[in-house]
């Protein structure tokens, strides 16, 4: 059963002196757990520190493809409850709550052959190659695709039809030809981050076709696709075209990528 309190001392101080307690709960009796802790203490912390938990507690529930439903059975608690929670209904969760909430999404996982757990360890445990990924941030509060257009004056050039204002978690910004060219298919997925829930910002682009098509024939699809450098009136009718088909947000901008990330980043 889902117990806790979810009284207002449940914030950033009482967070820290309990950190050490949050992820020892979280490590359990696995002795190759490593990397399952340190994704739990990254998940718990994420939560309990954004100023939206409940919009976090969703992403990392959809990040590991476990449905409200199973989430409910695995913890013995009612659909309702985790829906109250994910949409703010609920009173923010204590940490006593998040860290049954994390390991049941891990253990979840594990349950069905850690196939998440493996994709984040490579996140985890290795460092990106600076020439071809500029920066990968994540936001702790999710950001609408609107608000980004408007920090880097883009273009919309496509927008998703069902969902208009789509929440982003974090975002790319990569060198779309060296990414082609040199990054082998299986450290693609890297891209992504923490979440899908992404803008990918592709950097030299001559018409936005190529990343397209790369996106195209990959599994996994971000949020939102920023071709930048190049004009909207440019961008070639095809990756337009895969834009619609996919129902991903496309726009452009013409921001220098220096001035782009300083933005982004101070978000």
């Amino acid at each position: 059963m889902l117990t806790g309190s979810s009284n207002d001392d449940v914030v950033f101080v009482r967070f820290i002196l309990c950190a050490g307690e949050l992820v020892h709960c979280m490590q359990g009796d696995n002795t190759d757990s490593d990397i399952k802790n340190r994704l739990a203490e990254k998940m718990a912390g994420e939560i309990t520190l954004s100023n939206k938990p409940g919009d976090v507690m969703k992403k990392w529930r959809l990040n590991f493809d476990v449905a409200q439903s199973d989430l409910s059975t695995f913890l013995d608690v009612s659909p309702s409850v985790i829906s109250d929670y994910e949409s703010g209904r609920r009173k923010s969760p204590g940490t006593v709550i998040v860290s049954k909430i994390v390991n049941a999404l891990l253990d979840i996982d594990e349950q069905r052959g850690s196939k998440k757990i493996r994709a984040y360890e490579n996140m985890i445990s290795e460092s990106y190659d600076k020439k071809i990924v500029f920066d990968i941030h994540e936001y702790t509060s999710p950001m609408p695709v609107t608000e980004l257009a408007d920090l880097i004056e883009a273009e919309i050039i496509h927008t998703q039809k069902t969902e208009y204002d789509k929440q982003l978690y974090g975002y790319t910004v990569v060198d779309s030809l060296k990414a082609i060219l040199e990054l082998p298919s299986y450290e693609f997925q890297r891209l992504y981050g923490w979440s899908t829930e992404r803008a990918m910002i592709f950097t030299r682009v001559s018409t936005g076709r190529s990343p397209l098509v790369a996106i195209r024939v990959t599994s996994l699809k971000p949020g939102a696709i920023v071709l930048h450098g190049l004009e909207g009136k440019d961008v070639d009718p095809i990756a337009r075209k895969i834009a619609e088909v996919e129902n991903i947000h496309l726009m452009s901008t013409m921001m220098p990528v220096e001035s782009m990330i300083e933005i982004l980043q101070s978000r």
